[in-house]
């Protein structure tokens, strides 16, 4: 092939709608030289059989933002490239069938309106004359999107696939990708059927075969295909061209109209998985023979809402596998084991609905090194170790899948491939009452089920008061009065070491960290625009040796920044211990009785002050003690190798028996650092926030002339001001259950949303956090002089905003 490239910037792998919306705007970025292959032809693989449904509501705003740039792009693109699109801003209506669905769809009436969106609360007869041919009678009320829409799958994507070649970008079909060349673990290029082609950067888009593909280069990509059937119905009258879509997630089923007919599909509670061996040879274009029995149950339900589809011609049953992943979120981003290898896959079937933005955040990311704003839940780094075996990853999916449009439920938590990983304390926790969470496959306590007074240790989900209210209060009030005890093994650790570990350090963390052995340093990891991409400890161990704690859920993500981030000068190796070691954390006023209780070491306030760490004797086990809490309280972390678990955590109970210790579970942990002002990453901090923002400029080592990353982001801020502030809103009234994404008003204006809130059973009183944004610089004086409203389930509540921790803010109690 003469004109076939030899070398290119990027190649894209894949040329569903993803693959040619990244190649569109890299190549809208000036990035010419792109080339995208594609084995088969475009859209051969699962695009050409998506049904094609825009809909833009999720759960985190940034995701929703994303979704929103889709429909920003299909609006524009027939008349840019001259290709039709079938693009139709339709709006979308979901219906709600009882009060707690009702409940959760005002809820996300707050969020859309947190987001920007206009999504308008409709009555049953208001549904109705939007969707005629709909029955009501089960209807308690309904929610409307007039932005949402439908396209048609393949001819968007060879609207994007034409947009990117009149930008530059070169597009071939029938070209199989036979292997990347990696040399000493570097991206030289790629070897296909027609040739070799150099390049530095790999984006793989290839849809359900990507896991395979990218497992020949040590990269885990977790999804799995499922088959997903919608039939597709001849002409029904009274079904016309400006029909909004419409999900009915009490009957597990979805809407859009077709030529004069209608699409509906659904999400079934007993999914079936596809290729469980690998996927057939030569698959392309191909559907899978129609199931019309295991469909059955999806017609059954329609037909209780469409009475039509009983007497409506069938054109076809299509049955296409898509691929799908364990949470339900799709992946971006660059693969933490590859440098350059980035990967846009796993869709969930919602493709064409996020297709467009993944595109744009995608291509960014490959521009730039970092996407344009935090994609954490869709983020690649989100997954762990568990992810790498593909029954689990199965085994999950599937229950995700079942989850589609199963009530969202707060604090909803997976049941399969459960347990995972556990704790050497596991079975004698569960013995105790404990009612266990799972975060990237660690089992871990929530709460504790009073067993000897009948309490069984489940969850049963509501949007009320759970039934876990009281348990964690007593757990909350055991740690403000007594003490309690913290199974946190999961916490992930890392060794940071070698000569130049200090050097290595100091640029990656905002907070300074040479101080001596012993030192203990909270601290943010930034990014160039002074984003939060870490929030992490830090204890020198030793000269040339640190070591470093963070969030379970993190491991990957923090592990990946602080990896890449090390100096290329700097002599310096991390190594992930987390299964090493266990933790459990003492806390509690009467924490140091229980400690010098079991051990001949001085841990008094003036021998062990807070915010240092030493090294103890428990039981015959040596214990790294860390004097640190997150919770507001006088207490340790204790840091030991996992065989000594069962055997100090005896002791502590043993000892504690007097001072009234007692278990406590994840849950009391959140009630009681909202109480105490403490921040959580992936909530109200993150890589859109900085520390300047987030109140935590204090530990910024800008007083010192110390280069860190982000140092000149941060500065410009403190000399410039910030134009959003995080502060705390409290309501006076117990009974009203504020949550995230509640909308904050500042005299009468919209001016943010929350992005956490909980119960604080010492204050008796519901918390949230959030950021107060402006268009202009703002002050504490500024937050402060407003008037405050938080939006819960579209009602108004009067709040009141803090700048100050609602608990102990001298820190009286936690230096004591």
């Amino acid at each position: 092939m003469t004109d076939f490239p030899t070398s290119a910037k990027a190649v894209i792998i894949g040329g569903g709608i993803v693959g040619c919306s990244t190649a569109y705007h890299l190549a809208k970025l000036g990035w010419t030289e792109v080339v995208l292959l594609e084995r088969k032809k475009l859209t051969s693989g699962t695009t050409f059989h998506a049904a094609g449904l825009v809909g833009q509501l999720r759960s985190n705003a940034n995701i929703t933002q994303l979704l929103g740039e889709s429909v920003k792009l299909y609006r524009t693109l027939e008349e840019e490239t001259g290709l039709g699109t079938g693009w139709k801003m339709n709006g979308g209506l979901r219906l709600a069938c009882n009060e707690e669905r009702w409940t959760e769809v005002k809820r996300q009436a707050t969020t859309a309106r947190s987001f920007g969106l206009d999504m308008q609360l409709l009555t049953p007869s208001e549904a109705k004359e939007l969707w005629p041919l709909m029955t009501t009678d089960d209807v308690v009320g309904a929610a409307y999107l007039p932005t949402d829409g439908q396209a048609n799958p393949s001819d968007i994507t060879q609207a994007l696939a034409k947009g990117a070649r009149m930008s530059g970008a070169k597009i071939y079909e029938d070209t199989k990708v036979l292997e990347i060349d990696l040399q000493d673990g570097v991206i030289k290029g790629v070897k296909t059927e027609k040739g070799y082609i150099a390049c530095e950067k790999v984006i793989v888009c290839g849809g359900q075969w990507t896991r395979d593909f990218a497992k020949t280069v040590g990269v885990n990509v977790p999804l799995v295909p499922v088959e997903h059937q919608y039939m597709v119905t001849e002409r029904i009258d009274g079904v016309t061209g400006d029909l909004p879509t419409l999900r009915d997630p009490d009957r597990l089923t979805y809407y859009k109209e077709e030529v004069g007919g209608l699409v509906m599909g659904g999400y079934e509670a007993n999914p079936i998985p596809w290729a469980m061996d690998g996927i057939p040879k030569g698959f392309h274009y191909t559907l899978l023979s129609s199931n019309f029995d295991h469909f059955e149950q999806l017609m059954e339900l329609s037909l209780g809402r469409v009475p039509a589809l009983e007497s409506a011609g069938i054109k076809e049953l299509v049955n296409g596998p898509e691929s799908f992943t364990p949470d339900g979120n799709f992946i971006l981003g660059e693969a933490p084991e590859l440098k350059n290898f980035f990967v846009g896959a796993g869709f969930n079937a919602y493709g064409i609905a996020a297709g467009g933005g993944a595109g744009m955040a995608l291509a960014e990311w490959v521009a730039n090194g970092e996407p344009p704003f935090d994609l954490w839940p869709v983020d690649i780094r989100r997954f762990g170790r568990p992810h790498f075996d593909t029954d689990w990853v199965r085994t999950r999916t599937l229950e995700a899948y079942a989850k589609h449009y199963t009530m969202a439920w707060p604090s909803e938590e997976h049941s399969s491939g459960r347990p995972c990983r556990k704790s050497p304390l596991y079975d004698t926790l569960k013995a105790n009452g404990a009612c266990f969470g799972e975060k990237l496959g660690w089992e871990r306590p929530n709460w504790y089920a009073d067993l000897s007074a009948g309490e069984e240790a489940r969850d049963i989900y509501t949007y009320g008061k759970p039934n876990w209210f009281d348990a964690v209060g007593r757990e909350h009030k055991a740690a403000r009065e007594a003490a309690v005890l913290y199974d946190q093994t999961s916490f992930a650790k890392f060794i940071l070491k070698g000569p130049d570990a200090e050097k290595a350090l100091s640029w990656i963390a905002a907070n300074d960290v040479a101080k001596p052995v012993g030192g203990l340093i909270y601290t943010q990891m930034l990014n160039d625009r002074g984003g939060i991409e870490c929030d992490l400890t830090c204890v020198r161990t030793r000269q040339d040796e640190y070591y470093i704690v963070t969030g379970t859920g993190y491991a990957t993500h923090d592990f990946d920044w602080i990896a890449r981030n090390i100096p290329a000068d700097c002599n310096a190796q991390l190594v992930d211990v987390t299964s090493a070691y266990a933790v459990l954390s003492l806390m509690g006023p009467r924490a140091r009785d229980i400690l010098s209780a079991v051990t001949r070491d001085d841990v008094s306030n003036e021998g062990f002050k807070f915010g240092t760490a030493k090294t103890i004797g428990i039981a015959g086990c040596p214990v790294n003690a860390l004097r640190v809490t997150y919770v507001g309280e006088l207490g340790w972390e204790l840091h030991l190798p996992v065989e000594y678990a069962t055997t100090v955590y005896a002791a502590l109970k043993q000892a504690g028996a007097a001072h009234g210790l007692i278990d406590a579970g994840y849950r009391s942990i959140e009630s009681l650092r909202l109480e105490k002002g403490y921040r959580a990453w992936s909530g109200e901090i993150g890589p859109d926030y900085t520390p300047m923002e987030a109140g935590l400029g204090w530990a910024c080592k800008l007083r010192k002339n110390i280069p860190f990353k982000g140092r000149e982001a941060v500065q410009a801020q403190k000399d410039g001001g910030v134009s959003k502030m995080l502060a705390t809103f409290t309501t006076d009234d117990p009974d009203t259950i504020i949550c995230g994404r509640s909308t904050i008003f500042r005299n009468g204006e919209r001016v943010g949303y929350l992005a956490s809130a909980g119960f604080g059973y010492t204050l008796n009183q519901w918390i949230g956090y959030g950021y107060v944004r402006s268009d202009t610089p703002i002050d504490a004086d500024y937050v402060l002089s407003g008037e405050y409203e938080l939006e819960v389930a579209t009602k108004r509540v009067p709040c009141k905003v803090h700048l100050a921790p609602l608990f102990d803010p001298k820190m009286e109690r936690v230096k004591c």
